[in-house]
């Protein structure tokens, strides 16, 4: 049986959410210095409109600030150190959700659900990890 998500795990980003998390660490990455919404979509080789989209979403959360002209783009509105990852996450998903069923349409009501608390506790473990780790860190892997 083929499945196109081999190898990804179990914890699924949606595409919104994995660009806006490429697209800050690049960000973080620029030393302060402007970077333009084109250069980021050509280096993630993705659409220039739907990288504006989720910067404009970015940018709502007061993640990053973006300066039109010759020398504008988008910057980080505080240190890299000090976004988590949560926060980029939840810019775009909303916020995290711990607890909900695994099926599309519930199964049982939850009281007495064979998964219900296991997957409560990994989803709250998960959003900690999130939460502790700063875009910094995950910018590392592009110096």
């Amino acid at each position: 049986m083929g499945n196109s998500n081999a190898g990804a795990g179990i914890f699924h980003v949606s595409e919104a959410a994995n660009l806006a998390l490429h697209a800050m660490a690049v960000l973080a990455a620029s030393d302060g210095q402007p970077v333009r919404t084109r250069e980021v979509a050509t280096g993630l080789k993705v659409s220039p409109t739907h990288l504006a989209k989720v910067m404009a979403m970015m940018e709502r959360a007061g993640l990053v600030k973006g300066t039109r002209g010759p020398t504008g783009g988008y910057q980080l509105t505080r240190p890299a150190s000090r976004i988590s990852v949560a926060e980029v996450y939840e810019a775009v998903e909303g916020p995290l959700a711990g607890g909900r069923c695994v099926f599309d349409i519930p199964i049982c009501d939850g009281t007495r659900c064979v998964l219900g608390g296991y997957f409560r506790r990994v989803s709250r473990e998960a959003a900690g990890k999130l939460r502790k780790t700063k875009l910094s860190e995950i910018a590392l892997e592009l110096q």
